[in-house]
């Protein structure tokens, strides 16, 4: 997200000894996309991110495509019985080599956190609200809410009721439409919706327990589990650009005009190979004829 944030405690220059009270030192991540040549963050634990207890079971997992005509199908999402946690309650429609686009009732807590090796992660919370908990802090959700988690962020959902969603995996970035941005990445004065209707993580305080956590990533080939010696949630501080976001749909402002305007000014993400629009309701076409 083009935006810089900070949050918590970070030292004065990046990759410099920050010390703790007993003189001990805080261990830096940096996590970021496409190397070192786009958005990043730096992340300041107080175990070391990277120590692994136990590297587990990758459970597979592949995609099949239906043996069926290729045709305009109505799916009626509501008839789907899914339920289960925020991963195993989905329920895969469709999928390409650009998106795989999914539904899920989630009505069960993960007793482990996950993250997405390979695809950005869109969220669109149809009804429900809870908690996200992530490595750059808690994010509420509600109705109405898109929920942006990019590729390698460390996350948990756990719904105070069920929660409705439709998800969508992007393997390149989820982004801001380009038609409404300026050169440095700004939303320029037409855009549907600003900087200030985006909401980010509120860093919680660190997880300073020794427990292990079992952390699931999702790979090409299905779902690796590793077994943390510590929780990854032991943050202390954080900042830059790289971290999950959300906006509501109620932010959203619709652009209308005398005629019908083309469907790309409906435009709220862009993804390689895809974008996703919003149709609210809006002031309808006003001229004459």
């Amino acid at each position: 997200m083009p935006i810089y944030n900070k949050q918590g405690k970070i030292p004065a220059k990046r990759h410099t000894a920050f010390t703790k009270e007993d003189g001990s030192i805080y261990y830096e991540e940096l996590v970021s996309r496409e190397g070192f040549s786009s958005i990043y963050s730096n992340l300041y634990h107080l175990q070391r991110p990277t120590k692994i207890s136990k590297v587990g079971e990758l459970i597979k997992h592949e995609l099949v495509k239906a043996e069926t005509k290729h045709r305009a199908r109505h799916i009626i999402t509501s008839k789907l019985d899914t339920a289960g946690d925020a991963i195993s309650a989905r329920i895969p429609l469709f999928f390409n080599s650009d998106i795989i686009i999914s539904v899920a009732t989630v009505s069960a807590n993960m007793d482990y956190s996950y993250r997405n090796g390979s695809a950005d992660e869109l969220f669109y919370i149809q009804y429900g609200e809870g908690n996200l908990d992530t490595n750059f802090g808690r994010l509420p959700v509600k109705a109405g809410d898109y929920v942006v988690i990019p590729r390698g962020v460390i996350w948990q959902m756990n719904p105070k009721d069920t929660i409705r969603i439709l998800v969508i995996e992007s393997a390149e970035p989820v982004e801001t439409p380009s038609r409404y941005r300026n050169r440095f990445g700004q939303l320029l004065e037409h855009s549907p919706f600003c900087e200030r209707d985006i909401q980010v993580p509120e860093l919680q305080e660190p997880i300073t327990n020794n427990n292990e956590c079992l952390v699931k990533v999702k790979t090409l080939d299905g779902i690796q589990e590793y077994t943390y010696a510590h929780h990854p949630c032991d943050v202390v501080g954080w900042d830059g650009y790289y971290f999950p976001w959300k906006i509501s749909i109620h932010d959203f402002e619709p652009i209308v005009g005398s005629i019908h305007q083309p469907p790309p000014v409906h435009q709220t993400f862009q993804g390689q190979g895809f974008v996703i629009c919003s149709f609210v309701p809006r002031l309808f076409d006003f001229h004459p004829d």
